[in-house]
This record gives C-alpha cells, structure tokens and sequence, in this order.
C-alpha cells in the first residue's frame, strides 16, 4: 500500500467508532423517542415534494437509470408505507407477552448495520432504512454502488439533518463517499449486520463475510395469464410494472406465459397498451444488443439496462413504431440454452405459449433454475385452482395474483405484504430469508421465560390418531 493510499480496515474503523458512539445513545431511547424520529424522517423528507423531486433528478442525472416520474413514486409511495407499516410496531423493552406460554419479548438494537445500496434505488434505498434502523435504535453504515454514491450521500445528509433537528446523533446514519469492493468488504466483516441489496457477487460476499447477514436473490419475475384471466386487466397491469423506472426494478416482468387459446388475443392487447412484437431478425438483433459475448458471457450491456426504448432499438439497429414503450420475443427454450429465458433488466419480455397450467410450472421452474430462483411470479386468472397449484408447485417466495408485479412484491397499499426496499428469496435464491426485510429483521429479541404448569401430555394423548403399522 503506497503511502497515500487509504487503509480500508483503517478507514471503516473510524466510521465505526462514529457510528457505534451514535448507536449507544440511540439505545437509550424512549419509545415515544424513536418514534418521533421515525416520524420526522417521513414528514421532512418523504412529504416534502420539491425535495423529493430534487432528489429523483438527482438520482437520474448521477446513474442514468430509470426515469425521473418513477423515482419520485418510489420514494414517495414506498417510504410512506414504510412508515405506516411500523408507526404503531413497540420497539422498546417488553414488546410482547404470551402469557398462556409464561413468555415474554424484549427487543433490542442489533447494532451498527452494513447496508450495501444498489445504484437503482440509491435515493429510496437509505431512506427505507433509516426508517426501519430509527426504530430498532441501530445506526446503518452505507456502501453505495460507485454509481450512486452521491446520491446516496446526498439523501444521508438530508437524514442526518433530520436527526440534527430532532436531537438524535447524526452518526446514526453514514455514507461511504468514495465506495470500493476493499471497503465494502471492510464494513461487513466489523459490522455487526450486513443488509445486501445489489448484484450477486456482492450478496455472496455478503454471506462469507462471518457477519450474520440478510441477502436478497437475483430477479427474474415470471408471469402466466391463463384462459380465464381479464386480458385487457393484465395488459394494462403487466405493461405498468414493466415500464415502472424503464425495468430497473427486480420485480418487472421478465417472462410471460400464455395460454395457447388466448394467445393471438392477448398479443392484440399487447400492442394496444405500446408493445412491439419482434419479427426472428429483429429477435436476434435485440439479444446481440443485450448480451453481446452470449453464450461465452452472460452479462448484460449496462448500457441497455433501465433504458429508454429509443435508445435500445438504436444499440439493436432495429425500427419499432412510434409510441413503443415494450419489446415482446417470442420463444419456446428455457433455461440456460436461450438468454431469454433470464432477467433483462430492460424494456424486453420473453413471452411463451402454454398448454395447461402444468406446462407454466415447468417454464417458470426451468428458467428460475436459470436465473431468478425463489424471487417471485406471478398469475392472472379467475381459477382458484390454477392459483392454488401455481402458488404450490413453483419455487418462489412471492405469488402475484392478478397484480402488477413490481408495484406489489416490495408492499403496496391494495396488498399485505410488508414496504420495503430489500426482498429474501429464501434457499432457493441463496439467501436466509424468504420474505421481505422488514423491521423485525433490524432488532434482536430476548426471550423471558417463565414457569407455566405442566403441559406434558400422555402417551395416550400424545400419540392421538396415530395407527401404528403391523
């Protein structure tokens, strides 16, 4: 190491020396405390319009990702159901009693957080979780993307602001402002958290690091519309989510598979919302365009990801009508044999045609064997059985049912499923979670256990209903 180099190990202990000092106030905080700050991190900020505005512009003109409308929906629309979804959650001391079972819960700070922001979400990203890490009392280091880092630090600042107001430690909440793998390795291994966000290698890391971790999988949303699904709905709803922030989202439709009896109709309502359906030519000038060393490399070319349909058709050397806003490709491969079958991370959908709802299972396990595995499909129908089996047979965590995808698996306000900007893929996406990391994932729980009567059944009534085999 040269002499002006920084010593990233150096470096981070500094950062965590702040961030732990910070920390060891905020666990000191009342209820009524934490709550008021989680409040304020919503109300001066989220609710704040202009500033939101300014920071989507901001967002856009640092990564050139997405679009400004929708970067200013996710911050505003996501963070507010964040906030909703814990404002009333007790954090602080003795959060629950069972007392048929003599216990009870504390909850306690995990401590200083390792968060690893993707540069689609450097805006959103620091927010949503400053909102969960105020009220679990932890602080949250921040590792941006290269391509983010200044927003990220950006919106940190304004955090640090609100806490600054609000009489809280502005530590609480740290930007890494020059972000580099030899750093954001630094973090995860003297955090005492790490919370990955972002591409797979760095997820993996996360998990070797020897810090407990939550990753999240990669994305490849698979959707099917049987026979009996609203057509026209489904249209409006996939082009929604595919559209939403030109595909930056892990969530966007990636695959549709569509029913043989519908399918040239559905094809119509495609092209009445703004598809383009790819003649063979165009197909392939579209997969060079994206992939262009397939199949010696998989990688996408960054310069299609979360980009305008201008922009991909003039890479691609292809011709679409006016007002496209979504590339259709016909296909009958899965798995790893076709690019296609994987996540795009633009403005393309595979769509495939199926037989019977069996046939939708094996494409969508096929291709998320590929790519995506345990991160989420989806369906439109109006045949409870349909839903039922798709829901049991396919490895996912998330279901979608005749909802648009992206708008859903993070929380939405016409769903159940918890706000958030980080989603557990389980196992299958090599990850610990199989859900959405919410704030009960930020906190540590000690378990009071008191002494309850005997519940020790017999062996007569402990083996009811059981017929052992002669």
């Amino acid at each position: 190491m040269s002499k002006n180099e920084i010593d990233p190990a150096v470096f981070i202990s500094g950062l965590m020396n702040r961030a732990r000092k910070a920390q060891e106030i905020a666990e000191g905080f009342s209820q009524e405390k934490v709550d008021e700050l989680a409040a304020a991190i919503t109300w001066e900020i989220v609710a704040n319009d202009d500033l939101v505005q300014e920071l989507a512009e901001y967002s856009f003109e640092e990564c050139r990702l997405g679009d400004v409308p929708s970067k200013f929906a996710k911050v505003s629309a996501k963070c507010r159901g964040v906030y909703h979804d814990v404002k009333n959650v007790k954090t602080v001391g003795i959060v629950e009693e069972l007392i048929e079972k003599g216990l009870s819960r504390i909850s306690k700070p995990v401590g200083v957080v390792g968060s690893l922001v993707p540069s689609t979400q450097s805006d959103m990203h620091p927010l949503v979780q400053a909102i969960f890490a105020v009220k679990a009392r932890d602080a949250v280091i921040f590792s941006p993307h290269p391509r983010g880092k200044r927003t990220c630090k950006k919106t940190v600042a304004l955090i640090r602001d609100v806490m600054k107001k609000y009489d809280a430690p502005e530590d609480l909440f740290i930007s890494i402002e020059s972000p580099s793998v030899p750093m954001t390795n630094e973090l995860m291994k003297q955090c005492d958290l790490v919370i990955a966000t972002g591409g797979q290698p760095m997820v993996h890391a996360a998990y070797s690091s020897g810090t407990p971790a939550y990753g999240v999988g990669a994305g490849n949303s698979m959707i099917v519309i049987d026979k009996t699904a609203d057509q026209a709905d489904a249209a409006v709803k996939i082009k929604a989510s595919k559209t939403f922030d030109l595909a930056a989202g892990c969530s966007c439709d990636n695959s549709i598979i569509i029913h043989e009896e519908i399918y040239d109709h559905m094809i119509d309502e495609f092209k009445k919302v703004g598809a383009h359906l790819l003649n063979s030519s165009e197909k392939m000038k579209i997969q060079k365009a994206i992939w262009p060393e397939w199949p010696a490399n998989h990688v996408i070319n960054r310069d299609i990801v979360a980009s305008p349909i201008e922009n991909i058709v003039k890479i691609a050397g292809i011709a679409v009508p006016e007002g496209t806003c979504l590339l259709l490709v016909e296909e009958d491969k899965t798995g790893d044999v076709t690019p296609f079958s994987g996540e795009k991370m633009s403005l393309v959908s595979t769509i495939y045609k199926m037989k019977n709802i069996d046939e939708a299972i094996r494409i969508t396990n096929e291709n998320h064997a590929y790519s995506g595995a345990g991160h989420s499909c989806g369906i439109y129908s109006k045949t409870p059985a349909n839903i039922e089996k798709y829901s049991l047979d396919t490895y996912t965590t998330r279901v979608v049912v005749n909802q648009a995808q992206a708008a859903t698996n993070t929380g939405s306000w016409t769903s159940g499923m918890p706000f958030t900007s980080s989603l557990g893929c389980g196992t299958w996406g090599g990850n610990s979670a199989s859900e959405n990391i919410e704030l009960k994932h930020y906190m540590n729980n000690t378990w009071v256990i008191r002494e309850i009567p005997s519940r020790k059944p017999t062996d007569k009534e402990l083996f009811a209903g059981f017929t052992p085999r002669k």
